[in-house]
């Protein structure tokens, strides 16, 4: 039966990855998780199917997940990222495992949102167990190195903290109802948006003016200490001296010159409680690696622990890369016995030769000619010596 026009197509968001495109991500694949495999990260698998209630109680989340129903009319969707599913892994199956847990992946994820792609592979960490400052510098020192490895070098990372924007409306009041929705703009960046926000909220002049300085606050260290001034807080200044002192582990890991601070990063996962980082490409207009700490997350389990990670959007990089030529096989078999081709393939292969077999029968000119076609380097007319096509 013949498609229909829709038959013929994909869905929005989703794309297909030809020989070359995708041998190009299972490259850069390999580089990242070798890296990680170095910093002592094991890799980790979750299914591409959780029940809703793994994934869905994060608000920001409802209305991107892709669901379905399971034979018994449970609620399933498709991960729309790795975060959550690895928290339910360790707090299950990971129960009592030694602590710190150094755990890596690398896996797509699914959106059903308005981003360009909404299947995308993704790479991450996850560092659970550890509360201390030097945890959060471990990754995102990972972090930067990760996207130096793949030979990037127009690169750029921000990091902020979630406790000095949770900081200022709490000594605000402000309702939670206006803090979801300022949190939601500033992720998005939506300045217009904050500005419409900010200005009809009634919050008093200072603070006003402090929430609209937020997103446009960025530099060097020297901005923790203009922070210090807004505030006796003691919620702002334990979030200013924890960024300072993650800043300068920073320094000793090398990579301090590629990271700026900047105070006005939320990320879209209302889970993120402390330091929160974007690292930035030449070429794309959006953060191509995101994270943070999410000390929270593991109560929803039973199981609090503190963590931090971050996640690599693979997919979204491929662009910037050259795609590299797909070699044929070792070498073309052919003649006019199909018993006696499929014993020499065989026999080939049982030495690790990459074999292609012609499938009708052809004769040496014509097997060259398809070699050549192919970037096959040699030919064997089956039951003779090997031959250069």
């Amino acid at each position: 039966m013949l498609r229909t026009n829709l038959g013929q197509r994909i869905p929005e968001g989703m794309r297909d990855l030809l020989p070359e495109e995708i041998a190009l991500q299972e490259n850069l694949e390999r580089e990242v998780l070798a890296l990680f495999q170095q910093w002592s990260y094991q890799k980790v698998l979750s299914p591409t199917l959780e029940f809703t209630a793994c994934v869905q109680p994060d608000v920001e989340q409802v209305d991107s997940l892709y669901k379905f129903f399971d034979r018994d009319g449970r609620i399933l969707a498709l991960r729309p990222e790795l975060t959550t599913p690895i928290a339910r892994l360790v707090s299950t199956r990971m129960r009592g495992a030694n602590l710190p847990l150094r755990l890596c992946y690398g896996a797509d994820v699914f959106r059903n949102s308005s981003v360009r792609y909404r299947e995308f592979r993704q790479v991450g960490v996850e560092l659970i167990g550890a509360d201390q400052e030097l945890a959060d510098a471990e990754v995102i020192a990972l972090a930067v190195e990760s996207i130096a490895c793949l030979g990037l070098e127009n690169f750029q990372f921000n990091l902020g903290h979630m406790g000095i924007f949770s900081g200022l409306l709490l000594e605000a009041g402000v309702e939670e109802g206006f803090r979801q929705k300022l949190e939601e703009a500033l992720a998005r960046k939506d300045m217009v948006g904050v500005e419409r926000l900010v200005q009809q909220s009634g919050l008093p002049e200072r603070v006003q003016e402090l929430l609209l300085r937020l997103p446009h606050f960025h530099g060097g260290e020297e901005i923790l200490d203009e922070v210090l001034d807004w505030s006796f807080l003691p919620t702002i200044r334990e979030a200013v001296e924890s960024l300072r002192r993650i800043y300068r582990y920073l320094n000793y890991f090398g990579v301090q010159k590629y990271v700026s601070l900047d105070l006005g990063i939320l990320r879209g996962f209302s889970y993120y409680t402390g330091a929160v980082f974007e690292g930035y490409v030449a070429g794309i207009g959006f953060p191509v690696l995101e994270g943070g700490r999410y000390d929270s997350l593991y109560a929803d389990f039973g199981v609090p622990q503190p963590a931090t990670g971050f996640a690599i959007h693979l997919g979204s990089m491929l662009e910037l890369f050259p795609l590299p030529s797909i070699p044929g096989a070792d070498i073309l078999v052919y003649g006019p016995d199909p018993q006696e081709i499929i014993r020499e393939s065989r026999a080939l292969r049982l030495q690790g030769k990459k074999v292609e077999m012609a499938l009708e029968t052809i004769d040496r000119d014509a097997a060259e000619a398809l070699a050549r076609l192919k970037s096959i380097s040699e030919i064997k007319l089956a039951g003779e010596e090997v031959s250069r096509g």
